[in-house]
């Protein structure tokens, strides 16, 4: 448990490096935002605000500060929106995380469904499960709400296609985003399900007279839980940055949108506080599976 807690500190720490450098290291520059236009680019004006932002310090001095400042739970002021950005996220992640929650039961409850019935079923269905995840994650995200506006939207009427705030608002972005997921984990399910119905514990129970059902509930299902729970915990952890697409196809107030605007506005204070909080939640929860897998799989707490 120790050594896991000090890997996930340092994967953290060297996280948030890189995040800052790469911030720090992008191309334009945050005076010109701040100064409202380059008209006002006076050299006196320049330098004020550049001491006021500190940003004439050395760079190891500057992520210093913001490091410090973060792990007190100060993550800046924005430059855009001139408001906190702890406020900023505060107001945009339950949207976000109502998008994520709302998607993963989508592709948890479907994939694993349609992953069991290719292994299950075999021929036919096995060729049009396999057919169709294939074409679902050959499909990038922007068309499928693309295709998902346009039918259910503006043709056919069933959905709102902008803006969030219900159950009803939140159908077609989740749909977006869970459509690939849905693909990954019915491939898990079924790859897992196949390797199980071949091993000798479960000959021995098909050949003592068990029912086919019983069999692949209690013997097959069971065994196949651990990467089916694995993959279901880094798909859902991966999905935070899926929304960036997502939201801003749907018109969505979320993280995703949040830091599409950061980025092309040059608000760093942003930008960097949305990355760090979604590599955090990636590395929380592949920790918190990781945590799991000893109570799911027996054989993996032996090992």
């Amino acid at each position: 448990m120790v050594r896991k807690l000090a890997g996930l500190l340092a994967t953290l720490l060297a996280t948030s490096f890189v995040i800052f450098g790469a911030s720090y290291a992008a191309p334009g520059d945050p005076v010109t935002f701040l100064a409202g236009g380059k008209e006002n680019l006076t050299p006196e004006y320049l330098a004020a605000i550049r001491a006021q932002y500190h940003l004439d310090d050395p760079f190891l001095v500057q992520y210093g500060r913001w490091l410090g400042d973060a792990v007190t739970g100060d993550l800046g002021r924005s430059l855009q929106y001139n408001d906190q950005v702890a406020d900023l996220l505060a107001a945009r992640l339950p949207s976000t995380l109502g998008l994520v929650a709302y998607a993963s039961v989508l592709f948890v409850v479907f994939g694993v469904a349609l992953g069991v019935m290719a292994a299950v079923r075999g021929g036919r269905t096995d060729a049009a499960v396999v057919a169709g995840t294939t074409f679902a994650t050959s499909v990038p995200p922007f068309v499928v709400a693309t295709v998902l506006i346009s039918l259910f939207g503006v043709q056919l009427g069933w959905f709102p296609v902008m803006g969030g705030g219900s159950l009803w608002h939140l159908t077609l972005p989740a749909v977006t985003l869970a459509l690939g997921a849905l693909a990954i984990i019915s491939r898990v399910t079924r790859q897992a399900m196949v390797e199980q119905r071949e091993l000798d514990h479960v000959t021995v129970a098909r050949a003592s007279g068990l029912s086919e059902r019983l069999i692949v509930v209690r013997h097959v299902f069971r065994g196949a839980l651990g990467p089916i729970v694995t993959m279901c915990g880094l798909v859902t952890a991966g999905m935070l940055a899926g929304t960036v697409t997502v939201e801003t196809a749907f018109g969505l107030n979320g993280i995703g949108s949040l830091l599409v605007n950061a980025i092309n506005t040059h608000d760093f204070p942003v930008t960097q506080a949305v990355l760090l909080l979604m590599v955090a939640a990636y590395i929380a929860v592949t920790t918190l599976v990781d945590l799991l897998q000893p109570l799911i799989d027996p054989r993996v707490r032996r090992t």
